[in-house]
């Protein structure tokens, strides 16, 4: 895992519909899980699929501290945030990761802990995960917007920007390589010095990168994803 993200006790991933933030948050708390306490807060109030919630027996077997909004993964239409989740910011855990909903509205929860954030701010690192391959992400104007949005409601500035450019099995070099050069246009224009980019192992080793990579797998995929 690279040294950017190894540090940081607070990691909160937000980013649009089919960025794969959900999929970044599980990959990263299985692997801080094999070195330290660590806790998955499912934050996101507006999406009610590929949720990190959906994989809790599965973190709670990896020794992952699982957390979610009451009624999550159930029929009602509006999740309540319950006091437990304020824990994290009370009761010692080594590292903990925040799944955040996709959007402005999404980032609106964030606003609720603001001041434990500011708090804790040098310990915690607010992510931006941007997948070109998606609608409304694919061009540099359409990204910072986004970005401009969730912070002014989520009231917390990006610290780093995850290329997480893919289209699942139909993801190609190529792909990832352009992600890569929209990120970072993205960075310049918001003032954003860190950037990585993730994806399988097998797809980064053909890129031509400039930035540090985070090898994840996937977990979310529904079965009719899976290839037989």
């Amino acid at each position: 895992m690279t040294d950017l993200l190894q540090g940081c006790r607070y990691l909160v991933l937000t980013g649009n519909y089919g960025s794969g933030k959900t999929e970044l948050a599980l990959n990263l708390a299985l692997r801080f899980s094999q070195q330290f306490q660590t806790t998955l807060v499912d934050l996101d109030i507006v999406n009610p699929y590929f949720r990190s919630g959906e994989k809790a027996e599965e973190m709670k077997r990896a020794g992952v501290r699982m957390l979610m909004p009451t009624y999550a993964m159930t029929t009602v239409d509006i999740p309540a945030l319950p006091a437990e989740i304020q824990s994290v910011f009370e009761v010692p855990s080594d590292r903990v990761i925040f799944d955040v909903g996709g959007d402005d509205t999404g980032a609106a929860a964030l606003g609720r802990y603001y001041p434990s954030f500011m708090a804790r701010r040098e310990e915690t690192k607010m992510i931006l995960v941007i997948n070109c391959m998606r609608p409304l992400t694919r061009e540099p104007e359409e990204i910072v917007d986004l970005a401009e949005r969730i912070c002014n409601r989520g009231r917390l500035k990006i610290d780093m920007l995850i290329n997480n450019t893919n289209l699942a099995d139909m993801t190609e070099p190529g792909m990832i390589e352009n992600g890569e050069r929209v990120t970072l246009s993205c960075a310049e224009k918001l003032g954003v010095s860190e950037v990585i980019t993730a994806g399988k192992e097998e797809l980064l080793e053909k890129c031509r990168l400039q930035t540090p990579t985070l090898k994840i797998r996937r977990y979310m995929a529904p079965e009719w994803m899976e290839q037989v």
